[in-house]
């Protein structure tokens, strides 16, 4: 019998028709036993008993995991990036690889809104301080009078800017591979951007040329009271860098939905002007539902183009 890995941490089996459809054709489908992103060992110990395909998460996709998983076919991205996968060596095996790009792109850009006007008007902030028995009156700034600087225009960033430009903020964007570029938005070099933008969003694949993007040096640069924003990637921004800029007031708030190692248990944690949040990005129940029937349907479509199926 032939066997499908699954191993998001969570992942609606019952109510995909694609996954029914090849549970009629006798697969056997494994789902995650730990609920949580996997570690390189332990997506070899789902794949080594030869898996067909795989619905996959976050975690390290290598080429000691393909190694271990001779019969791999098709990889299924339930989600937008591929920084993951080690495409050379998937390439090089014969395994396809496909992704969900379009499917988690508002649920993430909705997301990255709630965080901007969270920390404008602190919100959360105020909400704990009332909870202790205090009654702030917090002066917080307004989204239309800011400069959101958006870093990537792929289907998220594009988003992004057309949610700010409702709130009538200015809307500035960094992207050199940018095919599609919204209307009103300014496109800069990133070094401008850093220095004009009020808030920063991140929207941009991890990659070793992206790595620490923002760092000491690009903190430095920004302006007074800078936020910034983080629901793309782990490793896009130096966490040390930026938990020294909020303690001293360089940066005055951030949020950061993801983290180059998580669970995170770091120094960002004991500060008070920073959401983090547990990977949530794409965990809208409609985006979540139509991504994963997506990343089901790559998965089919992908089994039935290599032969393995009918």
């Amino acid at each position: 019998m032939n066997t499908l890995i699954i191993s998001t941490s969570s992942f609606d089996i019952d109510n995909n028709p694609p996954l029914q459809q090849l549970l009629q054709k006798g697969m056997r489908i494994i789902t995650n036993p730990h609920r949580r992103k996997l570690t390189e060992d332990e997506i070899i110990e789902l794949l080594k008993d030869g898996s067909i395909g795989l619905i996959a998460g976050i975690e390290p996709l290598t080429e000691r995991v393909f190694q271990a998983a001779s019969r791999l076919k098709v990889i299924s991205r339930c989600g937008a990036g591929l920084d993951s996968v080690d495409l050379t060596a998937a390439k090089n095996r014969g395994i396809a690889v496909l992704n969900t790009p379009e499917a988690p792109a508002q649920a993430v850009a909705e997301l990255t809104l709630g965080y901007i006007l969270n920390l404008l008007r602190q919100i959360s902030a105020i909400d704990q301080a009332v909870r202790k028995g205090e009654w702030p009156r917090t002066q917080g700034r307004l989204l239309a009078a800011q400069t959101v600087g958006i870093i990537g225009l792929g289907h998220i960033g594009r988003r992004v800017a057309r949610l700010c430009q409702a709130f009538e903020a200015t809307v500035i964007a960094y992207d050199p591979y940018a095919d599609q570029v919204p209307d009103g938005v300014t496109l800069l070099p990133l070094e401008q951007l850093l220095t004009k933008a009020d808030i920063i969003t991140l929207h941009l694949p991890y990659s070793p040329s992206t790595h620490h993007l923002l760092n000491t040096q690009a903190l430095a640069v920004m302006k007074p009271e800078a936020i910034i924003i983080n629901a793309a990637r782990g490793g896009l921004v130096d966490e040390s860098a930026l938990a020294d800029a909020l303690k001293s007031g360089k940066v005055s708030a951030a949020a950061l939905d993801v983290f180059e190692h998580e669970p995170y248990q770091g120094a960002l944690l004991e500060l008070n002007n920073i959401i983090v949040t547990s990977h949530i990005g794409s965990l809208a129940r409609e985006s979540r539902r139509l991504m994963e029937i997506e990343a089901a349907e790559n998965l089919l479509q992908g089994l039935i183009k290599t032969g393995v199926i009918q």
